[in-house]
């Protein structure tokens, strides 16, 4: 399995490793609900140096050039996105489904993507087949994101511009290596910040060089209120967020217009103009955005205590005669107190619509409701 460059960290604070994605990762340090608490509560610092970091430049040096090839595969305003701002966007298959969803920054001359750490190979592919432009696989920077309420004032303890940063913000800047480990050493580092995070807390995400990473988690960790987390905390507090996980709720037999995030997809690449449509799936999806699509993503609520897992089957009715959904992630929600899930289902289920499926062979309702399940807390 590869190891990011905090894997000694990890090990050092005790750390469950597990796989994920080829990758060994921090699945828990001190427990998944109690990380999960204290992100809601203060700050917790995730490693996230499994994601795939790409930069996108044109070879002629016109960045619209990059932004135009970039639209040709995302269905989102890249031409449209200004300096030190970045968006959300999702690579689509020929048939509307979606092949991953990621992350995009203007750099100056360059774009900057954060991609899945499952999907970064399938992304790299299509993106190589872009004419006009570079691409460039970022594999000595680390990504480590800071996520809660504390999160703005920790980190402004080593970046303190990041006091001016509101939602989906981005920043470059140069560090002395000695504000991380303090020491003298003054070579400069350059550190990219975002001011995002998959938590649905305020927070940032971090890109630096690996040989510094280690220095700078440390320098977070000694901070009153910083503690690291794993990725069951990263997925339970996503799942509380009303957040898509690919292979959950994305994949690619799932269109955007399915999985509840139409709003990726601005008016400028739906109708009319010289940048609508043009992307892979276009048809599909456009139409869908007219007519509407033959189901939905919705938020559950399961009855009692019983969690409803990824897969489950969705019912109509209690006797469960004929399936007409799926689960698409299921948990335990700690800042909710209870079991919740995301699912699939036909299009047009309003909040208050029961589904049902079964956990160890007993009927267990799930009813519709409103997502978030726990709302977002962004510096906007």
């Amino acid at each position: 399995m590869k190891t990011t460059a905090l894997h000694a960290l990890h090990t050092e604070l005790g750390a469950k490793l597990v796989d994920f994605a080829g990758w060994e990762m921090p699945l828990q340090f001190s427990g998944g609900v109690k990380e999960h608490q204290h992100t809601r509560e203060a700050a917790s610092l995730f490693d996230v140096s499994h994601m795939g970091q790409v930069l996108v430049r044109p070879e002629s040096g016109n960045l619209a050039a990059a932004a135009a090839a970039l639209e040709s595969l995302i269905p989102a305003s890249v031409a449209g996105l200004e300096e030190g701002r970045q968006r959300y966007g999702v690579l689509t298959t020929d048939d509307g489904g979606v092949v991953d969803d990621l992350m995009f920054a203007r750099h100056g001359d360059h774009f900057f993507l954060v991609l899945n750490a499952s999907r970064t190979d399938v992304d790299l592919a299509l993106l190589q087949t872009l004419e006009g432009v570079t691409v460039e696989h970022l594999e000595n920077r680390s990504l480590l994101a800071v996520q809660g309420p504390r999160a703005e004032e920790s980190l402004a303890t080593l970046v303190p511009e990041v006091r001016e940063m509101t939602f989906m913000d981005t920043l470059r800047v140069l560090r002395p290596a000695g504000d991380f480990v303090g020491g003298q050493a003054q070579e400069a580092v350059e550190v990219w910040v975002s001011r995002s995070g998959y938590t649905g807390e305020d927070g940032f995400e971090v890109s630096l060089p690996n040989e510094h990473a280690e220095a700078f988690a440390r320098a977070l960790l000694a901070l009153d209120g910083v503690e690291p987390a794993g990725l069951a905390a990263r997925d339970s507090l996503r799942l509380e967020a009303g957040m898509c996980l690919y292979g959950h709720e994305l994949t690619e037999g799932i269109t955007p217009v399915e999985a509840g995030i139409a709003w990726a997809i601005p008016k400028v690449r739906r109708t009319g103009g010289s940048r609508a449509g043009g992307f892979p799936g276009a048809d599909t999806i456009l139409r869908q955005l007219d007519d509407g699509a033959p189901r939905e993503r919705v938020g559950l609520r399961p009855e009692g205590r019983a969690v409803a897992r990824e897969g489950a089957p969705l019912f109509a009715d209690e006797h469960g005669t004929e399936q007409v959904g799926v689960v698409t992630s299921g948990g335990f929600g700690a800042t909710v107190g209870g079991p919740i899930a995301m699912g699939l289902v036909p299009a047009g289920a309003t909040v208050g619509t029961v589904f049902h499926t079964q956990v160890r062979g007993k009927p267990l309702p799930l009813t519709v409701t409103e997502l978030p399940f726990v709302p977002h807390q962004y510096k906007r």
